[in-house]
This record gives C-alpha cells, structure tokens and sequence, in this order.
C-alpha cells in the first residue's frame, strides 16, 4: 500500500495549500462517505469547502466548474473516467477514485495504477481515506470507508472486505470503532423482525420463504425459535445457540431446495457492526447503513446522506430514514415491474427497458435484485430508464463470469462511445449514458463486445 500512500501525500500537500477548496461527489453510499470523509478532513484542517454530489461527471458539469474557477477540486469517487476533460480545461484537481482510469494527471490518486482492483480491494471511500489520513489525523473515519466498500458490495466476492479494506478494517477495530465476525449476511439483523429478514431475502431467493410472510414465520417455529411477548426478536436479540439452529436449517432448507452451492455459501460471511451507533439502528450494521445513504442521494436528497455521514442523528436522520421508506417501496415496485414485463434475452446478456417506470439513480440496484428472480445468472444483466439528458444504462454482473472474461467497464465504455454516448465503472457493474434513438444499436453493439470478452479467455 506504501506506492499509493505515498502519492496521497502528495495529492494531500496540493489540496492543504489551497483555501477555496470545491468537493465534487457520486450519488451512491461509496459516493456519500467518500465526501463525508473529505469534508471532515477539510473541516479539521481549517479549510474553507463547497461541496456538490453529481450523478454523473460530464463535460457540461466540467465546464460550471471551470467557469466558478475554484483554487482546486477535490474529486471523490469519480472523476479517473474523465481525466483527460478535466487536462482540457486546466482545471487543478485531486481525483480520489477507484473506477477503471482513462488517461491520468498530475494528482490522480487511483489504485488500478498500483495493480489494485478497485472493485474489492478498495473502494472509492477507501481511497479518499488513505488521503484524509496523509491531511491529518483522520483514522477514527475508518468506519466511514468499511460503509462506503460494503456499499460498493466490496465484501461479496470473498465473504469479507480483503486488501487494502482490510488494512482499513483493522484500523477501524484498533480505534473501537468496528467489530467484525462471521454471522448471517441478510439483511436487516439491527433492525427486522427475523421472519422479515427471510421473507425480504433476495440473495440468496428462497423459493417457498422469498416473500411468503406465513412460510417464514413457519420455519422459525420449527427451528423452535422464542417469541418476546406478541412480537418476533430481531436477530441482534437472540442467542447464539438460537442463530445457529436457524442457520443451520437455512442450509438445509437451500440444499432441499436445489440452490446452488455459491449462493448458499453467502449466507454466512463476516459483517461490520460499527460501534459508536446505537444498537438496532439503522447506521449500526454496514449494510443498512449503506442502505440508507443510498436512499437519500439517489432521491436528489444528497446533503441529508452527507449530515448522516457527519453525525446528524436528529432531523436529518428523521428525514432519511423517511426516504428510505420511500426507496424499498420504490424497489419493491421495480421488481414487479420486471417480475411482470420479463426480461429479454440476447446471446451473450439478458436485459429489460424500464422506461420511465424505475428512477434512473436505482435502476442498476434494480438491476441486481431482479437477477434472483426473474433473470439468468450465467448472464449479464442490463436495464434502461429513460432521463431528461438520454438514457441511463446499468449493467451488473456477477464473479463468475467476471472469472470468465467478462468487463462490464471495458464494454460499457466501447458500446456507449460507439453510439456517441459516454460509460466506465468496474468489471463486475458499470454505467452509461446514450441517446435515446440509440438504445437498439447500443445493445447489439453491447451483445458482440461481451461475447468477446467471453469467448477469449
């Protein structure tokens, strides 16, 4: 890690000198504490800073910026995709990223220069850290960066957060602040009645529970799990005699029911409790953290994501917890949408056109979840929703078939810039933006790159 700490320093010492110092930031979790992590280090600093979350960089976003001229922008979490606009414009910028890089400049902080994925070594919040700590003492931030990597989904592959997020995991348990161990991955252990967790369950589906509330609550009574009172406990309230009776008969249900072998083995993984939140709130697991970031940004409501990430645990906290009760409706409202209009298949991906049904800023988590139900895991799966600008395109895989070949960045980036459009992000789920008469070209052209990619390897 010693290479890129290094040039951390030296992005750190550019950003120091200057004083109107502007923060430019992605939408998503990863996007959320990477600004939040910057802020707080500008702030204790004795910096001056404007911050501004975008949902995707451009040049029309480049040019605002260059014409308010500030001494330098710091951005987060995006930005190596456009570096050579960025050149073009003269801008004195610091771009703390983990995207696939296209070009470079002088204060490129990225780990794909060092030979580090930047798609589960570290995340973009990652990087930002190791920067914030070359500012100043900014260690107790490491629990920031492990919600933005989980976020990111940085842990999925291996089960647990590995490389350079390890190393900030550790950290983060050093200051006290994170606990890790192995546990049941669902989601909503801080915060969901058990039966919830099951019927809620995505990843994996399970045929028979996945949205049966009488069929879950009738497992858990044969694993001989206790009520308190009239209620069902939440999984941070039983004990550990219970959680390996319902896990056990979790395996054994995912076997019975032919699931395959890697989706069971995500059952279980490590999980990050973060603990200076109160206990069974939502920012004191990882992933509901996460969660609840990306229902504040993505809904235009980025600077309550930030104040979240800064410590507002009263009206701003209120308000996000009430945009995430808007987004599940939203994402529930999404999978039956594609549940009921299906998906196409083409030879090499599947994909669905959401049109203006699915918010363009969660359609890719869309995307994802509709895999477990409706798609074809041996496929790569895109979606479409309409914008004002175009049309946004997200693109998800899994670590099969990125182990094929499969570069969802690579790809997108080529089918979206043969059609005069523009797309990047990670090997495993990317982006794009295209015309909107171009949507047809697009998924061809789509279609042949990744056939390619997987028919070389």
């Amino acid at each position: 890690m010693h290479r890129l700490e290094t040039l951390a320093r030296q992005c750190a010492a550019a950003i120091l000198k200057e004083n109107d110092i502007h923060v430019v930031s992605h939408i998503d979790a990863d996007g959320l504490t990477s600004a939040a992590i910057m802020c707080t280090a500008l702030e204790r600093a004795g910096k001056d800073y404007t911050v501004d979350f975008v949902r995707q960089l451009d040049e029309s976003i480049l040019r605002q910026i260059a014409d308010t001229n500030p001494s330098i922008t710091v951005f987060t979490d995006l930005g190596s995709g456009m570096l050579e606009q960025i050149n073009g414009l003269g801008l004195n910028a610091v771009v703390s990223d983990h995207h696939i890089p296209s070009g470079d400049g002088p204060y490129h902080l990225n780990p794909h220069l060092f030979n580090i994925n930047g798609a589960y070594e570290i995340s973009g919040s990652g990087v930002t850290f190791l920067l914030a700590r070359a500012m100043g003492r900014n260690d107790d931030l490491a629990d920031l960066a492990v919600v933005g990597a989980v976020g990111d989904m940085q842990h999925v592959r291996q089960g647990k957060l590995i490389g350079i997020n390890r190393q900030i995991v550790r950290l983060g348990m050093e200051n006290g602040a994170i606990h890790c161990q192995r546990d049941l991955t669902m989601f909503g252990k801080q915060t969901r009645p058990v039966f919830r967790m099951l019927q809620y369950s995505s990843d994996p589906y399970l045929p028979g529970l996945s949205g049966n509330e009488d069929a879950c609550i009738g497992f858990l009574k044969d694993m001989g799990l206790r009520f308190q009172g009239e209620n069902w406990l939440k999984w941070i309230d039983l004990e550990p005699d219970e959680k390996q009776r319902v896990i056990s008969g979790l395996i054994q249900y995912c076997m019975s029911a032919g699931i395959a072998v890697h989706k069971i083995q995500r059952l279980v993984g490590e999980v990050y409790t973060l603990l200076r939140e109160r206990e069974g709130s939502e920012t004191r697991d990882a992933s509901e953290y996460s969660t609840l970031l990306n229902a504040t940004a993505r809904y235009d409501r980025a600077m309550t994501g930030l104040a979240v990430c800064r410590g507002d645990r009263n009206k701003e906290y209120e308000n996000a917890i009430e945009l995430l009760k808007e987004h599940r409706r939203n994402l529930v409202e999404g999978i039956n949408l594609v549940k009921g209009q299906g998906v196409k298949t083409l030879v090499n991906l599947q994909y669905f056109d959401a049109g203006d049904k699915i918010k363009d800023t969660i359609v890719g988590i869309v995307a994802g979840m509709s895999v477990s139900v409706v798609g074809n895991r041996k496929l790569p799966i895109i979606a479409f929703a309409d914008t004002e600008d175009g049309v946004k395109v997200s693109g998800r895989g899994n670590y099969d078939l990125v182990h094929k070949g499969l570069n969802l960045s690579a790809a997108m980036s080529s089918a979206a810039g043969s059609v005069n459009g523009m797309g990047g992000g990670h090997d495993i789920a990317a982006g794009a933006t295209i015309p909107k008469e171009a949507k047809s070209e697009f998924i061809r052209m789509l279609d042949r790159i990744i056939g390619t990619q997987l028919r070389t390897t």
